[in-house]
């Protein structure tokens, strides 16, 4: 069984995961800082997607990794690995949405969270 346990220091976290990310080509990067929102689910949300629900779990596989590789770390929670349509990866203080394109358009995360500090990273 894995040991989690929070990394509590976000700006630890943010790095490797847009990292893990990269690393498998994700898309159109979005880091949705809601830590300074009164009505927050968690501190950041990234929000990427991928071409293919192989590409999908690819990237899901490869934040994982990074994640342990940094910061000694594993997810507190995932869902979506069945489908992988769509993953969540909870990290408490970050969570990470990785989509196929049709789902993120359809979910709108971004516009859900509209009132949060949004940093876009440039695909690569």
């Amino acid at each position: 069984m894995r040991k989690v346990k929070p990394v509590n220091d976000t700006d630890q976290l943010v790095p490797s995961i847009v990292k893990g990310i990269q690393e498998k080509k994700g898309k159109d990067i979005v880091i949705l800082d809601l830590r300074k929102l009164q009505t927050r689910a968690t501190d950041v949300f990234i929000v990427c997607h991928a071409d293919s629900t192989t590409q999908v779990a690819a990237i899901y596989k490869s934040i994982e990794e990074e994640v342990h590789k940094f910061n000694n770390e594993w997810p507190w929670h995932t869902e979506g690995q069945q489908n992988s349509e769509w993953i969540l990866l909870d990290y408490i203080n970050v969570v990470v949405h990785v989509f196929l394109k049709d789902r993120r358009e359809f979910y709108g995360i971004e516009d859900l969270w509209g009132d949060a500090q949004i940093e876009r990273i440039e695909n690569l």
